[in-house]
């Protein structure tokens, strides 16, 4: 299984418009269309370089991660069917990120050539990224920073004075002749508990790439449930829990990652994951020292390839259980958050008679301190630590132990009014972890294998005058001793130490707005690289990609309250000669442009009616994040990413009941 080469075989905290300030700085390239302010709507502090919101979500009827990311020039997300959907900050795959669901970390990798992450957009109350090594707080192996998808909770569909509510949505897909329908029904059960269940149903045909061609093996058919209670208990005390079902299936190839070939068959592909998460907090009023979260969740993902014709039925489990336990406490405008997390993951692999014959366990520990002090009315300084303990058993019998301690530190100045300098330096590690599920069999770690230290420093500004917004900052991230399985000279199937990770680059977004139109442009160049070499998806699994220079420019328009539509491209410049371990390669730029309309016909939210024409041009092109074409090299005829999708209508119909 191991051979993949065709190859001859923290929280409400508030301050003044400086602190907001701070927290809206990325607002530029988060929410490009609105320039109104960030609610902090999750449980803690907002303090996140990104924040996405439900209504930039549904702007474009967002049925995938390549959707709800589509606006971040920083943030790309390759592999055209969602289960082969991989995503990358600045470069760096999401294995080398800390990412969460209402706090439950998504960790292990099931497959090398399948993504990791699957989200419903529909349920998404915000989605919060962290690019480069930050706070302690953002949990363990955080090296290239952290994502945390934040689920809604039944008040945040509820109107005032409500005490049942149902939404009801139905939306079409031209391209795949397709649809998906959910049902959310959402309620009090009394003054101080609410709950919220959703279902919801997708099946796609394959799509049509820009050439009017049908690419085999992109069909999918998913499937999810929904459920959360929240209850507000005596002496300021709030309960969350929640448990979601995914499912999705369909005929892929082997490798999802790539197009079908005669190495690269159709065989039956179907994934599931189950997540159940508590969340609890004690916040009591007058108490200033007592701002109390507590987190446990428990995961399970599976993956099931049926190979009939060489090996028959083939499993791969992953299983991830855990908690965190933070304390915030505030003196006057200053505050000092620590706490304690741990997680346990388990990662199976077998054939038909021993599903989980094949296993690894790893643990770690962690504990941190994070502070924000004002030295000033105008000067924020943050600093932390966090201290981690990893375990890891393999397959082999072998046993890595690893720990280290990783400091941060940052400033933002409030220079003179609507201006914020900003600088900060922020170290991470991660110790030998499980590997990916479906390589256990025929892979190994070097004996010697150590753990990896991220250092990301960066610099940079904010500016705000009225409505017109100019952010900017330049970073360099290095993660040493990168742990990967080495390509070449041949595919040995050995996690070891590959040599230094390092991603440079900068960000510049602008936005403006008058009156009832609104203006967004950003930009992002890269350079990801290890030991000097370019990084690619094909060489360097689940540790990064190179992007062409990324250009996202917007335009919004709102008619009256009840309409509006707006356009949004994203331009990717081409990458020529680009060297690798087994040739040159070029990655073509492209530009793709996405329109969308929204309608309230009654006048209020009881009816919307959605219109979305993504890639308007009906662009025939291969996204950088993908794997790129290396079929001109020969013995890697076949080895090329799957094309991105043409021209998409979609038509979408949301009922408030």
């Amino acid at each position: 299984m191991a051979n993949s080469s065709p190859m001859k075989q923290p929280r409400r905290f508030r301050r003044n418009t400086l602190w907001l300030a701070l927290m809206a700085a990325p607002l530029a390239h988060a929410q490009p269309v609105s320039l109104d302010p960030i609610q902090v709507t999750a449980d803690r502090e907002a303090d996140a370089d990104t924040v996405i919101d439900a209504e930039t979500i549904e702007r474009f009827q967002a049925d995938d991660l390549e959707d709800v990311f589509a606006g971040q020039p920083d943030v790309s997300v390759g592999g055209s069917n969602s289960i082969a959907q991989k995503v990358y900050v600045r470069g760096f795959e999401d294995p080398l990120l800390n990412v969460s669901v209402d706090g439950a970390t998504q960790a292990g990798a099931l497959f090398h050539h399948s993504g990791r992450l699957s989200v419903e957009p529909e349920l998404l109350k915000q989605v919060e990224v962290n690019a480069g090594a930050g706070r302690a707080t953002e949990g363990a192996g955080a090296l290239g920073g952290s994502i945390r998808f934040v689920t809604k909770d039944p008040d945040d569909l509820l109107r005032p004075g409500e005490s049942a509510g149902a939404l009801v949505k139905f939306g079409s897909f031209s391209n795949t002749d397709g649809y998906k329908a959910s049902g959310t029904a959402f309620g009090r059960l009394s003054d101080n508990w609410s709950t919220l269940v959703s279902v919801s149903q997708s099946d796609h045909e394959p799509f049509k790439d820009g050439s009017g061609d049908r690419i085999a093996g992109s069909d999918a058919r998913q499937q999810l449930g929904f459920a959360k209670l929240v209850g507000q208990l005596p002496a300021d005390q709030t309960i969350k829990l929640s448990h979601e079902v995914r499912t999705d299936e369909g005929e892929r190839p082997q490798r999802p990652q790539w197009v079908v070939s005669s190495f690269n068959r159709l065989y039956e592909l179907d994934g599931r994951r189950d997540t159940t998460t508590l969340n609890y907090g004690y916040a009591p009023a007058g108490n200033a020292l007592v701002d109390l979260e507590a987190t446990v969740y428990h995961t399970e993902s599976d993956i099931e390839q049926n190979v009939e014709d060489r090996w028959g039925r083939y499993f791969g489990f992953s299983r991830n259980i855990g908690g965190d336990l933070r304390n915030t406490s505030r003196f006057g405008e200053h505050s000092l958050t620590y706490g304690v997390d741990y997680r346990e993951d388990k990662v199976n692999a077998g054939y038909q008679e021993d599903k989980r014959a094949e296993q690894q366990t790893g643990e770690v520990l962690g504990v941190y301190l994070q502070g924000d002090l004002w030295l000033t009315s105008r000067l924020l300084f943050s600093a932390g630590a966090r201290y981690d303990d990893y375990r890891l058993k393999d397959n082999d019998d072998q046993r890595f132990s690893e720990d280290e301690v990783s400091p941060n530190a940052n400033l933002a100045w409030e220079v003179v009014d609507g201006l914020t300098l900003k600088a900060g330096y922020a170290e991470a590690f991660r110790g030998p972890t499980t590997q990916d599920s479906f390589k256990l069999e025929g892979s190994e770690n070097d004996p010697d294998l150590e753990g990896e230290k991220a250092r990301n420093t960066e610099v940079g500004f904010d500016y705000r005058y009225e409505t017109f917004r100019l952010s900017a900052e330049v970073y360099r991230s290095e993660i040493k001793d990168a742990i990967a399985d080495p390509l070449l000279p041949f595919r040995e199937s050995i996690y070891k130490n590959i040599g230094d990770l390092e991603s440079d680059g900068y960000l510049i977004s602008a936005g403006y707005q008058w009156q009832a139109l609104s203006a967004g442009l950003s930009f992002h160049s890269n350079d990801a690289e290890v030991d000097g070499q370019p990084l690619t998806v094909y060489e360097h699994n689940l540790l990064g990609n190179t992007m062409g220079d990324t250009w996202i420019a917007d335009l919004a328009y709102r008619w009256d309250r009840n309409l509006e539509f707006g356009w949004q491209g994203r331009f990717v410049e081409g990458i020529d000669n680009l060297d690798t371990s087994v040739g040159t390669i070029d990655k073509p730029g492209y530009g793709v442009h996405d329109l969308f309309l929204h309608w309230l016909p009654t006048g209020n939210e009881e009816l919307r009616l959605s219109l979305t024409i993504k890639n308007v041009g009906d662009k025939q092109y291969l996204a950088h994040a993908s794997n790129a074409d290396y079929q001109h090299i020969e013995d890697y005829e076949g080895i090329v990413g799957m094309p991105e999708p043409g021209r998409d209508i979609r038509v979408g119909l949301a009922m408030r009941f």
